[in-house]
């Protein structure tokens, strides 16, 4: 059966949806649960969740090899020249 093939972008919302979707679940799992056993627990999860959202946020905005999403400025002119100056032989960069 044929799978849909997420774009780059829609894998970068759904890492980030995931992730902070992990630091909701642990706030309330930590105050909501944990604390009633643990209090030195529940604040250890607060901090895990406390530095997801970063994570989360570097994670969201990681391009994928030969990504090119952040180059394009909306200017025909400015983004044809910038594609030939790409096009020189420069070989470092994959496209």
């Amino acid at each position: 059966m044929y799978a849909h093939q997420r774009t780059p972008a829609e894998r970068r919302h759904r890492r980030y949806f995931v992730l902070m979707g992990v630091c909701l679940v642990l706030f309330v799992l930590a105050w909501g649960v944990v604390r009633l056993w643990s209090v030195p627990v529940a604040v250890g999860m607060c901090v895990v969740a406390m530095v997801i959202p970063p994570v989360a946020a570097i994670i969201g905005n990681r391009r994928e090899p030969g990504e090119r999403w952040w180059d394009e400025s909306g200017d025909p002119e400015s983004d044809r020249w910038w594609r030939e100056l790409d096009d020189r032989g420069d070989d470092k960069h994959p496209r």
